[in-house]
């Protein structure tokens, strides 16, 4: 990284020469967006219209040329996320960004990505193998056209982008799918910590207590009811729909913002476009041609994250001996094995094996001298994927027959699918592949050898949960459970928390006539249902030190609102980030834990109402002779959280922000490193909401550098009106470009702070002005 940040000196050196010549020659970097441009492998003329916002509104004759205007502009604003994008999947990143990415390089190659993704295009319906050429001949096109500089990233790293490949795509769904359905990880965190547990003598039935399953009494979405309080995990996403029996225009509403780690630029790009039979608004993917949430026109749909336990390790047992060949129900078998030679920058080319059981890709080779094989089986890895065929499909549905039977390709991640219609109706499909296992419930590795935990198939799509017109008339779902315990297959043991759906739940049951204001409003929601459950059992304790008398002073009179200007959010997250911390070290303790961060990044609120409540045997300290009360716990860590803000901010209290430790933090994956170009790339501005409430500020947690900054939320926004969908609203965090030098590159981000939304005006912009840019066939 010292090599790129002399080039960075380099570069900003050219951009200060003479008369602002460098500077003007960078800018050349930014896209042409008027004009007429000739382009081999375009069909017919397109018209490109930007908004104010720089939203482009793309007019084709034909949905080819749509996907081959969207690759053009795509690459006009976002070309090094693109281009970071699909070497992250391939694989290839060390190529350009030298040997700290060799450890990334080889975990990606073991999955296999780019492998899986040339299987799922393969397997795909002709017509989105149509989308996926056009796309990338659009972004080639973009490539081959330029007559100026790349943007930054490239002159700074001496790079010159490849060829776009119709496959390029498909390695950013299969990282979704595998980031969002990241359980296997959980499974060896349990191990971890049942081995700590009981190095330190304790039972192994507390691991239950860090995650306990869901009682019978455990309310779901599917319910269409208030969840009660289950296990969390580091999940989010919001969703909404409501009937139009309980809105002002009498036609349904739906809202929803992912929740995802920060980065700028933010993941989303808006996009509005147009051709015959295809009309869509709403946010893509730079790298992608199909718009992942939005409208068509007569319907809209919004996705929050499933949850569901969808992957598993097996661990194998190879033959003594002889490490080329492992135990299966048939007998022993050779390993799969796939050379791969990873090129670094400046330095020699890495050579490794790639090794897959019948089971998945063996994971453990990464960890050198590991003494288990385990191979983890996901869903993602598989080449008959046909998800990108149910997002095809949704563009083109109008009602929710054509939903339904799209959403049966949804195949990963697991994805709470929401649906409304302008004929008024609304629906949620829990689509996903979950696994029928013959033993086990996927909670922990299990042994691969015998097959006796082997997968015997899939749970039945047509089984899949699912709701339509529900009577209480609105579906809500913030990754709570999806099913109750009568549902006859297992899709997870473990759900995310239930304090942002009872909160969405508990404003919506109180409102009879909804609309657009309404949902906004509750997108920009900071109360902390978690806090309202919380601190009554946090605050019961007999306070002796004067410092937590004023602070418990405070926090007894707050309305539990993560406002950025006040004071006692920061104090009640800080001192509930040391509760949870002094509540399990010592239990986890040990040669086992030494990374305690990574066995259990916060314990959750749940956990801690359940400790201060009745599991009270966790406030004792195993390491000393007597047993210390949760009233000392409390005391103690509220002690230390005034301690550590005293140092932070200065010893007057009420002075004190949440905005001045809580501050939405997006860092350039790259120019973040560069100490002369990230006081521009990165942005940060501060922010309010907390862990827990529907405009999530999702924190660091603990042992981090920031412990309290704001790095996952919703870098997408959206209030669909189905009244009149031109009247739909939307926002993402940063800005449309993917380049600094850009006014684009930060303009939203004030009013994505402030819950503002923009209106795309689609069709209408046509009545307003010439197109900015023509697109034409070159003869």
């Amino acid at each position: 990284m010292r090599k790129v940040w002399i080039a960075a000196v380099i570069l900003l050196g050219v951009a200060t020469v003479g008369a602002g010549g460098g500077y003007l020659w960078l800018r050349t970097s930014l896209p042409m967006v008027d004009g007429t441009v000739a382009l081999a492998g375009l069909g017919k003329p397109v018209s490109v219209y930007r908004d104010v916002e720089s939203i482009p509104h793309i007019f084709a004759e034909s949905e080819r040329d749509a996907y081959f205007a969207l690759g053009y502009v795509h690459a006009q604003d976002r070309l090094w996320q693109m281009e970071f994008l699909r070497r992250l999947g391939a694989g290839r990143l060390a190529e350009i960004l030298g040997e700290r990415l060799i450890g990334t390089d080889k975990y990606i190659r073991t999955l296999g990505l780019q492998q899986v993704a040339e299987a799922v295009f393969e397997n795909s319906s002709q017509p989105v193998r149509t989308a996926l050429t056009a796309y990338a001949d659009g972004v080639n096109a973009w490539l081959s056209a330029r007559r100026f500089a790349l943007p930054p990233e490239f002159l700074l790293l001496r790079h010159e982008p490849e060829t776009w490949q119709p496959t390029d795509p498909l390695l950013w769904t299969r990282l979704m799918a595998l980031r969002l359905g990241r359980n296997g990880g959980t499974e060896r965190m349990r191990l971890r910590v049942a081995e700590a547990l009981a190095e330190n003598g304790l039972p192994a039935a507390m691991i239950h207590d860090l995650w306990p399953a869901s009682g019978p009494d455990a309310v779901t979405t599917v319910a269409a009811d208030l969840p009660a309080p289950f296990p969390e995990k580091d999940s989010g996403s919001n969703g909404w729909i409501v009937h139009g029996s309980r809105t002002k225009s009498g036609k349904p509403i739906l809202a929803n913002d992912p929740h995802l780690r920060f980065g700028a630029p933010i993941l989303w790009y808006l996009a509005h476009l147009e051709a015959p039979g295809l009309r869509l608004t709403g946010a893509t993917v730079p790298g992608v041609p199909f718009m992942v949430l939005g409208h068509n026109g007569s319907i809209a749909w919004g996705m929050t994250n499933g949850g569901g336990d969808v992957e598993d390790y097996f661990l194998e047992e190879a033959v003594p001996g002889e490490p080329a060949r492992y135990r299966t129900p048939d007998g022993w078998q050779p390993f799969e094995a796939r050379r791969e030679v990873i090129r670094v920058k400046e330095s020699d080319p890495v050579p490794f094996t790639a090794r897959r059981t019948r089971h998945g890709p063996v994971m453990s080779d990464l960890r050198p001298g590991a003494r288990e094989i385990a191979a983890l089986a996901p869903p993602a890895l598989r080449g008959d994927d046909r998800t990108v065929d149910a997002l095809y499909a949704f563009h083109r549905a109008r009602t929710w027959r054509d939903f339904e039977e799209a959403a049966q390709d949804f195949h990963t991640p697991h994805t709470n699918l929401f649906f409304a219609a302008a004929d008024g109706d609304i629906g949620f499909v829990s689509s996903g592949r979950f696994p029928l296992r013959r033993a086990g419930d996927g909670s922990i590795p299990v042994p691969g050898a015998s097959g006796a935990f082997d997968w015997s198939g899939f749970v039945p799509m047509a089984a899949v949960p699912r709701l339509h017109n529900p009577p209480s008339g609105f579906i809500v779902n913030a990754n709570n459970r999806v099913v109750g315990e009568d549902y006859p297959y297992m899709i997870a043991r473990n759900w995310g928390a239930p304090y942002r759906a009872q909160r969405i739940v508990e404003v919506l049951a109180g409102q009879t006539a909804h609309d657009i204001a309404a949902s906004q409003a509750l997108l920009r929601d900071t109360v902390s249902a978690a806090a309202r459950q919380l601190l009554p059992l946090m605050l019961d304790f007999r306070v002796r030190d004067p410092r937590a008398r004023k602070a418990v002073a405070l926090l007894t009179a707050w309305n539990h609102e993560m406002n950025r200007d006040r004071t006692e959010p920061l104090l009640y997250a800080v001192w509930l980030r040391h509760l949870g911390l002094a509540l399990v070290t010592d239990e986890l303790s040990g040669a086992k834990a030494r990374d305690f961060h990574a066995l259990v990044q916060r314990p959750g609120a749940a956990f801690i109402a359940a400790v201060l409540s009745e599991k009270r045997y966790w406030c004792d300290d195993v390491g000393t002779a007597r047993t210390e009360t949760c009233g000392e716990v409390l005391e103690l860590s509220l002690v230390m959280a005034i301690e550590e803000l005293t140092q932070a901010l200065g010893p007057g209290m009420t002075d004190w922000r949440w905005g001045d430790r809580h501050r939405a933090r997006f860092d350039h994956p790259v120019l973040t490193h560069v100490p002369l170009l990230s006081r521009f790339a990165n942005l940060s501005i501060e922010s309010g909401g907390g862990d827990y409430t529907v405009n999530r500020g999702m924190t660091a947690g603990p042992g981090q550098a920031v412990p309290d900054a704001h790095v996952d939320g919703s870098g997408y926004r959206a209030v669909y009106d189905l009244a009149d969908l031109r009247n739909s609203r939307f926002m993402i965090a940063t800005g449309q470009s993917g380049n600094f030098l850009s006014r684009y590159y930060r303009s939203f981000l004030g009013r994505w702070r402030e819950g503002d939304l923009v209106k795309i005006q689609g069709a209408d912009i046509r009545a307003t002005r010439a197109p900015h840019l023509r697109l034409i066939p070159k003869e």
